[in-house]
């Protein structure tokens, strides 16, 4: 089960709002939705804060803020990536993957082995271990801006220190905003 929520910070205080996902892909799509609820609330250039929940599993924080890139917090990265919206919040630059196709030299086999062949047994060891352990592996913890919510009043290690279903009221507590997340719980 997952619940997600916006949270708008206007000169009134913090608005929140339950929000649908199934129409959203990619990151882009949920600043996107943001910023669209944020005009709604007045809120334009103000803070926005998308709160994503798999019950006991992970949470997410997204901040938007104006039209600056979002920032992003998981608190459980592994978690998150068997999950469709957390697979929305581990792009390839939070995951510090290179984006597909960024340069494309370095996916050539340019060592003059044929068929891509490793050139020694040690080598095919190395291939195969990589294979094993995945080095493509999304970390297991928190990834992300920990320092996301600092300047509302959440510090780094309070939110390091945040796990389980009741992570998102802490936050919101935090914020002045515990109320009017619960409306839209």
């Amino acid at each position: 089960m997952y619940f997600a929520a916006l949270l708008a910070r206007t000169e009134d205080g913090w608005e929140a709002s339950d929000t649908e996902l199934d129409d959203v892909e990619t990151l882009s799509d949920l600043s996107d939705l943001a910023r669209e609820a944020a005009a709604e609330a007045g809120a334009e250039d103000d803070t926005i804060l998308i709160f994503i929940e798999q019950e006991d599993a992970w949470f997410g924080v997204v901040r938007v803020d104006g039209e600056d890139d979002p920032r992003i917090y998981v608190s459980d990265a592994a978690a998150a990536a068997r999950s469709s919206y957390g697979e929305i919040l581990l792009t390839d630059e939070l995951l510090g993957k290179d984006p597909v196709g960024a340069d494309e030299l370095d996916a050539l086999d340019l060592d003059g082995t044929e068929d891509g062949e490793p050139e020694d047994s040690t080598e095919a060891e190395a291939d195969d271990e990589a294979v094993v352990t995945g080095a493509d592996a999304v970390p297991s913890g928190p990834l992300g801006d920990t320092v996301i919510l600092v300047d509302l009043g959440v510090s780094e290690k309070e939110l390091l220190a945040l796990d389980g279903a009741d992570a998102l009221s802490e936050i919101a507590d935090a914020l002045g905003a515990a109320e009017v997340l619960e409306t839209v719980r």
